[in-house]
């Protein structure tokens, strides 16, 4: 191309020639098939469950040896996130703890985002300010959950207390309305602290995220030991808990949810949290959420907590054990039995397994309203993945049915949504010397 400019006496004007047409052209003919690529092969397959997998052996915490995990998104962007690693022991004894944590955002991933960054500052900031953990272990335990839940509790109030004085601050209106942003979405948060000093493992739930336990027993079965109970509203203790905090509110909970959210706790959900009076505030001057009202009877704010339930569980050093973390994407197709179970038979020795090539009769997904099962089943159960969390996955969507899996598969966002939810898991072996060969 060459460019010519005009006389001086006219600036900022000039003429455009080129030596070539370099305009695109369109040409050919339509044709009586589309020729768009196929679904997903099983080598696709394969790498699409694993793209997001990971592995590290553990070093110098005692107990520990593995853990692998993995994510495969539906949203897009994903509102799963999920952080794992070791932190300093709050005895001060130059020792580390392992930390594996979950986060299941939902309308965005503004606020799991958050907290895959700022959980584990709150919570060192917490746990450091333990002068010293007591030598009576259930003491020790009382001070670790107090710690915790100030960690999670004090993340929190920063994002939806410090909202309203945020608003009235001098900084410009779209960096308002990105920190505002966490506070309009939500995201559930479950998160373990291994102690190797103690072999206690402490488990916090806020949301429907899962921690199970896989120990072995005498009898070389594995159980299922859950470390964490659901948060919704069909969890009889929680909706009797949400029913004495807020008296006469009857149409609160429906089907299992509150105020029509899937969950009874909750990091954000500033709609469940914030007044009526200061909701419309923020739809009015930062264009925020709309208001529950009037489809639903708001009266008494806030309805919802981050405060985490915890529990503390002792590992036994003489019996292998695992623990499986996941999203609900994972326990929407599997129960806590099935999950160890799997896990399980993942650790088998490849001679003990016996797996043939299964026969399936063309399918589609009409027939999961005709009898067929779309969630876990044990026949359709396969060992192919060096991965724990990718082999869970996997099986969750269809295991040895191929042509289930991939059609699950074959969706993008946001079609993907109706059949399978982000899925984040995460698995870690204690006490399985084995498995560093893996």
């Amino acid at each position: 191309m060459r460019v010519i400019p005009i006389q001086q006496n006219s600036p900022g004007l000039w003429w455009l020639t080129t030596t070539r047409d370099d305009v695109p052209r369109f040409e050919g003919t339509p044709t009586s098939q589309l020729n768009l690529p196929p679904g997903p092969s099983k080598d696709e397959v394969t790498r699409i469950v694993s793209e997001g997998a990971y592995s590290h052996k553990v070093d110098n915490v005692s107990g520990v040896d593995r853990y692998y995990g993995t994510q495969l998104a539906s949203n897009s962007p994903c509102e799963d996130k999920f952080l794992h690693g070791k932190l300093p022991s709050p005895r001060n004894d130059g020792s580390q703890w392992m930390t594996w944590a979950v986060f299941d955002g939902h309308a965005g991933s503004q606020t799991a985002d958050l907290l895959e960054k700022q959980l584990m500052p709150f919570l060192a900031h917490s746990l450091g300010q333990m002068k010293s953990l007591p030598s009576n272990d259930s003491v020790a335990e009382e001070s670790i959950h107090d710690a915790i839940t100030k960690g999670f509790m004090d993340l929190d109030k920063a994002i939806i207390d410090d909202a309203a004085e945020l608003t009235r601050s001098k900084i410009p209106l779209h960096e308002k309305v990105k920190l505002l942003a966490p506070a309009y979405a939500g995201s559930c948060a479950l998160l373990s602290l291994y102690d190797p000093v103690s072999s206690k493992l402490h488990v916090a739930c806020t949301g429907d995220s899962r921690a199970v336990l896989g120990q072995k027993g005498p009898d070389g079965k594995w159980e299922a030991i859950p470390l964490s109970i659901d948060q919704t509203g069909y969890n009889m203790g929680e909706v009797e808990r949400l029913q004495k905090e807020h008296p006469g509110e009857e149409e609160m909970i429906k089907n299992g949810r509150v105020l029509g959210l899937a969950v009874s706790r909750a990091f954000g959900d500033s709609r469940w949290k914030w007044s009526l009076e200061f909701q419309k505030e923020m739809k009015q001057n930062f264009n925020g959420p709309s208001p529950l009202t009037p489809r639903y009877d708001v009266r008494t704010p806030p309805y919802l907590t981050a405060e985490p339930v915890i529990t503390s569980t002792k590992i036994d050093p003489s019996r292998p054990s695992f623990l499986i973390m996941a999203s609900d994407g994972l326990w929407d197709m599997l129960s806590n039995q099935q999950a160890v179970d799997l896990v399980g038979k993942w650790l088998e020795p490849s001679e003990k397994r016996v797996e043939l090539e299964p026969t399936y009769e063309p399918f589609d997904f009409g027939q999961f309203w005709k009898g067929m099962n779309w969630k876990f089943m044990e026949e359709r159960t396969t060992v192919q993945d060096e991965n724990a969390a990718v082999h869970l996955v996997r099986n969750s969507l269809g295991g040895n049915h191929h042509e289930l899996i991939a059609g699950r598969l074959a969706f993008g966002a946001p079609f993907s949504r109706h059949i399978r939810d982000d899925i984040t898991v995460q698995v870690a072996f204690f006490n399985v010397p084995d498995i560093q060969s893996r």
